[in-house]
């Protein structure tokens, strides 16, 4: 399960005529708490900002699945109605569930959607397709240590 927080990082930006401009750019990182969501954002964005930036806001963003997609340079949110029957009833129930895609266009995101829920039983019908302004997107990735051994460290008894 993945806590998504929005965060929007001010800074000066050289735009391509050369000229530096404040801007507020949004991005996504996943993150336990909204502590843990600053430190990730700074963490993140220090190698690709320089000067000083600042977080002006964070706030928790409700996705229950993203759809990562390394070919799309775009995020979409899709508000996805998960089809489900009521047993009392009979009658179908609505459920509204957002929904995270990377893509290049729309009609790419809807496929990305649709390719990410093909392995799913549930019934479901795409509702909306908007484009977010999110910059960028970090889901947490478990670091891994890699213990390297120092050739002066590892020194055997001399046979000579």
């Amino acid at each position: 399960m993945h806590n998504w927080f929005e965060c929007k990082i001010n800074y000066e930006k050289t735009a391509e005529d050369g000229i530096q401009k404040k801007v507020t750019e949004p991005y996504l990182v996943d993150a336990l708490s909204f502590t843990e969501a600053e430190a990730r954002i700074i963490e993140e964005m220090r190698p690709y900002i320089s000067g000083e930036f600042t977080v002006m806001d964070i706030k928790r963003a409700r996705y229950s699945e993203t759809f990562l997609n390394d070919n799309g340079d775009r995020f979409y949110r899709a508000k996805i109605n998960m089809i489900t029957l009521d047993e009392k009833s009979g009658m179908e129930k609505k459920t509204p569930v957002l929904m995270l895609a990377q893509a290049s266009t729309i009609h790419d995101a809807i496929r990305v959607i649709d390719t990410g829920m093909d392995g799913t039983m549930a019934d479901y019908a795409i509702a909306s397709v908007t484009e977010t302004a999110l910059m960028d997107v970090f889901p947490f990735v478990a670091e891994t240590r890699i213990i390297k051994k120092s050739e002066e460290a590892v020194a055997g008894p001399d046979e000579e």
